[in-house]
């Protein structure tokens, strides 16, 4: 989820998606430019469940996806 989205940020987008029953165990990792003090506690509690600052070192992000996904 890009937090920087134009219309409504991505964590209110998370906040929508988290309402709906198949939208509840999505996994959702922040991608941002994003990382100043309290921007991760902000991602995680709109219902991020990672928060991944940018620029994006893929082999990381992909660890990481792997984790929430079960691979």
């Amino acid at each position: 989820m890009d937090i920087n989205l134009p219309v409504l940020n991505g964590n209110e987008v998370t906040r929508r998606i988290r309402q709906f029953p198949e939208g509840g165990d999505m996994p959702i990792i922040a991608l941002t430019a994003h990382a100043m003090s309290g921007d991760r506690e902000e991602a995680l509690e709109a219902g991020c469940d990672r928060h991944y600052p940018k620029p994006v070192e893929l082999p990381a992000l992909l660890e990481q996806i792997e984790e929430l996904v079960g691979a």
